[in-house]
């Protein structure tokens, strides 16, 4: 259970609640997010490298098609059809040779998001009380005062919304840096 490894990694390392949320977080995104961001790149990069040779394929693929329509008496449908058909055939054939599938490029949200999601909810439910500790103090309790600076109280929201906008100009700043 989530709630129990997060109760574990701050009985363990003896840190106030608000320091092991933020070292749960970096264990999470060192230990999970940063291999699957690297295979992500290393993946769309070899989707990057095989979009000459598609170009080339289609290329010779759209004159053999041609030919073929005009041999056989296909309709511009039947043509477009054929060539769609081979084009995918062959696109996934290049997919398997260099082991790049476009699904694997996702593999990192897919899994990202229901991590950051079970998470929130093993937070919200210490916060909440929903969760008792293994020491005999309830984690609420905990949480009502293991935090810092101006947010004190866990279980209280960030009535500044220092938070909340921090974390939304952080991403904005990765978006920005990872787009150049």
């Amino acid at each position: 259970k989530l709630e129990a490894g997060l109760e574990a990694l701050q009985g363990a390392s003896g840190l106030p609640w608000w320091a092991s949320i933020v070292a749960a977080a970096a264990l999470l995104r060192t230990g999970l997010t940063l291999p699957l961001a690297a295979f992500q790149a290393r993946v769309l990069a070899r989707l990057e490298n095989l979009q000459p040779e598609i170009r080339g394929l289609a290329g010779r693929l759209r004159q053999e098609v041609a030919l073929c329509a005009r041999q056989r008496g296909w309709s511009e449908g039947d043509a477009r059809f054929h060539f769609k058909k081979n084009l995918k055939r062959i696109v996934s054939e290049l997919y398997v040779r260099d082991n790049c599938h476009p699904f694997k490029a996702s593999l990192l949200i897919w899994i990202q998001v229901p991590v950051w999601f079970f998470v929130s909810i093993a937070l919200r439910n210490f916060s909440l009380g929903g969760a008792a500790s293994r020491a005999g103090f309830p984690i609420q309790e905990q949480f009502s005062v293991g935090g810092t600076l101006w947010f004190m109280d866990l279980t209280a929201p960030d009535h500044t919304l220092i938070l909340p906008i921090t974390l939304g100009l952080v991403n904005l700043l990765i978006v920005e840096v990872c787009r150049r």
